[in-house]
Formats: C-alpha cells, structure tokens, sequence
C-alpha cells in the first residue's frame, strides 16, 4: 500500500474518531445539563414542599379573632383587553406562597395590577379555601380578577375533605396510568384527566373558587394531564363553564399547552400561556421552539400557535433553576431590568397577545442575582433588593419611564 494511501486512510480514522469524540462530549454535556437542572427542580420542589409545611403549622396555629371579611360583590365580567395589558404573575398570594405575605398583599394593593396569575396555587398542595377568602379579605384593590392555577403534579398522599360531603379524596386514584412515578420528587405522580376521582376534585376545586369570585383557571402543562383519552378537556372546561354561567359569574379559562398545534383543540381556551425564553440581555427569539432546550419548547407568540388560539399570555418562566427566564431576569443590572420589561411588554402588547408582570416567583438558590423575601425568591417590592416596583407600574399605567 502506498504512503499516500496510507496517509488517506489515517486521515479519515483521525476524522472519524475526532467525530466521535466530539459527538460524546455533547451527549455527555447535555446529559450533565439535564441531571443538574433535574437536581435543581427536586432541590425546589423540597424547599416548596417544606415551606408549604411551615405555612401549614403557622396556619393552624394563627388565630385570628373577629376576622373582618370584606362583604365581595358579584365580580364584573373579564376585561381580556385588560388581562393582557394589565396582567401580572402573583403565584400563590391567595395560597400564602410568599413567606412574607402581609407584604406581598400590600404590593399588589398599590399596585396597577388587573388580572393577578395564580393567585391561587395548587402545585402538590390541595386549595385552603379558608385561606384563600381571608386573604382576598385584605385585598383592597377594586375590580381585580384573581386566577387559579391547576396543577399538572400531585402529592398522593394529600388529605383531602369535600366540605358538603365530608367525603375524603383518594389522591392515589387520579395518578396516570403507570402509578406513582414520583416525576417532581417522592410521593408525587401527574394526574389524569380519565381518572373520575381528579376530575371529581377538578370540579370541587373550581365550584368552590367560583363561589369566592375567582374568575380564570389556568391548567398547568395539559399535555400531561390528558389521558389515553382525549375527550375530557372539552367536557371538563364546559363544566366550569356552566357552572360559572349558573352562577353568574364571567371566566376564563386556559392552559399551558406547549407545542400543542391543533386548532380544535385551542379553540377550548381563552388563552393559552407560557414563558418567552429571554437572553442574558432580554432578547427573544423568533422561531416556534427555545433553540438550545431539549425538545420543542414552544414559543407560543409564534404563528404555528397563536394563529390557532384566542389570545396568547406569556410571562417570564420559572423552576427555580438558573436557566429559566425569571432567574436569568434576576441577574441583569436594575437598568437592564427596566429595560427588557419594557421591551416585552411593548413587543406582546397587541390585540391577541399580553406580557404578565412578575410579581412573585421561584429563584435558583445560587442565582446570585437580585432577590425578594429570601434568595429563592424574586418580588420586584422596594423593600427588597430588585426594586423594580416602580418601573412596573409605570408600565402598566401606560407611562414612559
């Protein structure tokens, strides 16, 4: 065999192998990435579910004498103009998420806030209604309208009453098929729309939110709650509906519903919602899928979606891991912030698309940026670090900066 042949072939080995080498780096890189945001999500989910258990203690060991209730009338029809362009992400204010809740009540009391984002939240945690109404009793605010965010993850085994019946619910009987697969940390598992114990608890749940005045019902990644069979959603949403119209009281419903195209199935929502995917300095991109997450992380302003939907709510994502929107938010300068607030909220402000304002939301616990009531958290209240208050009412009140 001749030299240069020789030389062909070593050349071709060396290619292939450097292919190869390079291949498994990716993978082994990629792998890495999935498993540490995988670590960082059970990290959050046990720092929610311990918080969420001294929540519960302090509760039960609260007193509270003579409460005085604000008599609530009948709430005003939805505003969707209004939800998109004066909505914000207050997650979990009627559930006390906040570890400093008194604040968080009177940030949105002085705030420009219409529609408040799971207000009402749900993740692993059945709703207190008794909460929930004392809380919209310190709620001064007129002409809000508070949403309830129905979660795609359960903790089977959750003690549960209805109040008219006293019946307990079986938690483990609205798993998906295939059990309890403890997908968001132990003793948890994804429901499912074919199990008639969840739908019996989506029905409790929303009557009873209906009947304190909460006006918006989001389901959160409903792609993981439908069953083998696909005929639910439409009879669940009508449920509400109709219940909603008996009482009436004007709602909206809608659901995080990722790469979802199906125009039929769209048509069911008044919105559907997601995050936006922002850069280090606040920019978007324009495809229908995030480019550097796995799978289609789907960007819902894009016409493969919003096209086929009613109006599309988006808002900065968040897990509680350092790549996802509101932690990347939280680490830019306070002028970068402003900024990037205003830019997406002019870019979605238009006659099917809003941007939801941040007002409350997971942080990574490393993420070193600016922070709320504790490093985990963000809150744009002058009272902590962020301060981005002020910028984001101006915003909402239609007001130059």
């Amino acid at each position: 065999m001749s030299i240069k042949r020789k030389l062909v072939i070593f050349s071709i080995l060396v290619v292939l192998l450097a292919t190869f080498f390079v291949a498994w780096f990716l993978i082994r890189e990629n792998n890495l990435r999935k498993e540490a945001e995988k670590a960082a999500i059970m990290e959050r989910i046990e720092a929610t579910r311990k918080a969420a258990e001294e929540e519960e203690e302090a509760r039960k060991s609260r007193v509270i004498e003579n409460p005085i209730i604000i008599k609530r009338p009948k709430p005003k029809p939805v505003s969707m103009e209004r939800v998109r362009k004066q909505g914000c992400v207050a997650d979990g204010l009627l559930s006390e998420y906040n570890p400093e809740n008194d604040k968080f009540i009177e940030l949105i009391n002085r705030s420009n806030c219409y529609y408040l984002h799971r207000a009402v939240e749900t993740w692993l945690t059945p709703p207190d209604f008794t909460t929930i109404d004392y809380v919209m009793s310190q709620i001064t605010k007129k002409d809000v309208v508070y949403g309830m965010f129905i979660a795609e993850a359960i903790d089977y085994r959750d003690e549960y009453f209805k109040d008219i019946t006293g019946r307990e619910f079986d938690f483990e009987k609205m798993c998906r098929e295939g059990g309890k697969e403890n997908p968001w940390g132990p003793h948890t598992c994804k429901p499912d729309f074919g199990s008639k114990e969840y739908r019996d608890y989506i029905e409790y749940i929303t009557h009873r939110a209906i009947d304190l005045g909460i006006q918006s019902f989001t389901f959160g990644q409903i792609y993981m709650q439908e069953g083998s069979d696909k005929d639910w959603a439409p009879k669940i949403v009508k449920d509400i509906r109709d219940y909603a119209k008996k009482k009436g009281v004007d709602v909206i419903i809608g659901a995080q519903t990722g790469a979802i195209t199906d125009p039929s199935y769209l048509g069911l929502f008044d919105y559907i919602e997601g995050g936006v995917g922002i850069d280090g300095n606040g920019n978007v991109e324009n495809g229908p899928c995030l480019s550097w997450r796995g799978g289609c992380w789907a960007l819902l302003w894009h016409n493969n979606f919003s096209n086929k939907a009613k109006n599309v709510l988006l808002h900065l994502d968040w897990t509680g891991i350092k790549s996802d929107d509101l932690d990347v938010f939280a680490r830019m300068t306070r002028g970068k912030r402003a900024e990037t607030l205003e830019k997406l909220y002019n870019k979605f402000n238009t006659d099917k698309t809003g941007f939801l304002m941040p007002f409350f939301g997971v942080l990574a616990n490393d993420n070193g940026g600016c922070r709320g009531p504790k490093k985990k958290f963000y809150s744009p209240d002058n009272e902590y670090t962020c301060k981005d208050e002020d910028v984001i009412n101006k915003i909402l009140a239609g007001t130059k900066n």
